[in-house]
């Protein structure tokens, strides 16, 4: 899931930006002449970018004035009103301003075929002790050919560590759950009972993650997402859940997946996550969705499923084949 966007003031424009990550480092991301910080995470490659520096950085991203979420300009800004945007986004998102410091490292691809490799070799000789580091690749942004090269090389620059693999990652089945039409539901009951009403089905369910071992890894509102090692479990626990909601007078659904993540103590970033949203955004009233991968690996088992045929998922390439448990 995405971050929450935020907005920060600088004069009188508004500045849309972004902050997450728990690593030791603050590292600001400023883009390049377009970008819009909620399709950065529709985007599979660029999703897996941001979420791989969010493992050793407290990342702050932002849109520059003019473009993405920020306000619109009617004049091109000068320098010094960029470096104003970006100090009021570093100062909402409460980074300590005293503590930048000099030390620099310039990455840049041999072949960028949009701006070429002279101007990153001249920018590193002209600040004193500045590191270049030229990485193959001929594509100008940096999700693109193989960015875990750099990225160990960034988080050895900024945390001195020098781990040849930047993410742990683990196979797992992956679980959202959401309460169906929660919002005219909220808007009925008031917000006192509709608080009572979600503590109950917090409760509820989270007996139920814990009755088939599933680890819950936050709650979103009105919803879970939740890992389980194996399939099987994933799937009873769904339908536990389910039934829970339902003695409760709540209606939910659920998708399942199963892929790799990377794994952090809070928290499971990675496509696969974002896969398991998009089933579970196609679920219907109490409908059980999981992918192929999911019913593949079950297969013996006694589990029954109708097919759903395929449906293309919002920035995820190719058809999915889904599935309803029944």
């Amino acid at each position: 899931m995405s971050p929450t966007t935020r907005y920060a003031k600088s004069g009188d424009v508004h500045i849309a930006f972004q902050v997450f990550g728990e690593g030791p480092v603050e590292l600001v991301v400023t883009p390049g002449f377009i970008s819009n910080i909620e399709y950065y995470w529709d985007e599979p490659r660029s999703a897996r970018w941001l979420t791989a520096m969010a493992r050793f950085a407290r990342v702050t991203i932002f849109d520059k004035r003019g473009t993405g979420l920020s306000d619109r300009v009617a004049v091109l800004p000068t320098m010094e009103e960029r470096i104003g945007d970006m100090r009021a986004v570093m100062d909402a998102a409460g980074i300590d301003l005293g503590a930048v410091r000099a030390p620099t490292l310039v990455i840049h691809k041999t072949d960028d075929a949009m701006v070429p490799v002279a101007g990153g070799r001249e920018l590193a000789s002209l600040i004193p002790n500045a590191k270049l580091f030229e990485m193959p690749g001929r594509d100008h942004l940096p999700w693109f050919d193989d960015c875990s090269v750099y990225l160990a090389e960034m988080r050895a620059f900024l945390t001195g560590d020098t781990g040849e693999d930047i993410d742990d990652r683990a196979l797992a089945v992956l679980l959202f759950s959401d309460i169906v039409d929660s919002t005219r539901r909220a808007e009925s009951l008031g917000d006192r009972a509709w608080r009572d009403l979600l503590d109950r089905h917090d409760h509820a369910l989270r007996r139920q993650l814990e009755r088939f071992q599933g680890r819950e890894v936050k709650t979103l509102g009105d919803g879970f997402l939740a890992t389980f090692d194996g399939p099987s479990r994933a799937i009873r626990a769904a339908q536990a859940m389910r039934e829970a909601a339902n003695q409760l007078g709540i209606d939910i659904r659920a998708g399942l997946h199963a892929g790799e993540v990377e794994v952090s103590e809070r928290d499971v970033r990675g496509i696969a996550v974002h896969i398991t949203a998009r089933i579970s955004a196609l679920a219907a009233t109490n409908q059980i969705v999981v992918s192929r991968t999911v019913k593949d690996l079950v297969a013996g088992s006694e589990m029954a499923f109708n097919d759903l045929g395929t449906h293309a998922l919002k920035g995820i390439p190719d058809e999915w084949q889904m599935f309803e448990v029944r």
